[in-house]
């Protein structure tokens, strides 16, 4: 399984991940980083497909995608 992994206090909630994401399984938290700014947050970890649009996309560089062992 893959799952992204989002640097949230590096983020200046741009959302452009969001919209990059095929899977339409990110979205934005209701909650502020330390900069101020809503961060995104994956809603359906068992639904990403590793495709790394939201990486590719992020001009801050704060997105991974990281292998799990299986458990979310």
């Amino acid at each position: 399984m893959k799952k992204p992994l989002i640097a949230i206090e590096k983020c200046k909630g741009c959302g452009l991940c969001i919209g990059a994401c095929p899977k339409k399984i990110l979205e934005l938290s209701s909650a502020f980083n330390k900069q101020g700014v809503n961060y995104p947050v994956c809603k359906d970890e068992s639904s990403c497909i590793g495709c790394k649009f939201c990486a590719v996309i992020c001009p801050d560089c704060v997105i991974e995608i990281a292998e799990t062992d299986g458990e979310v």
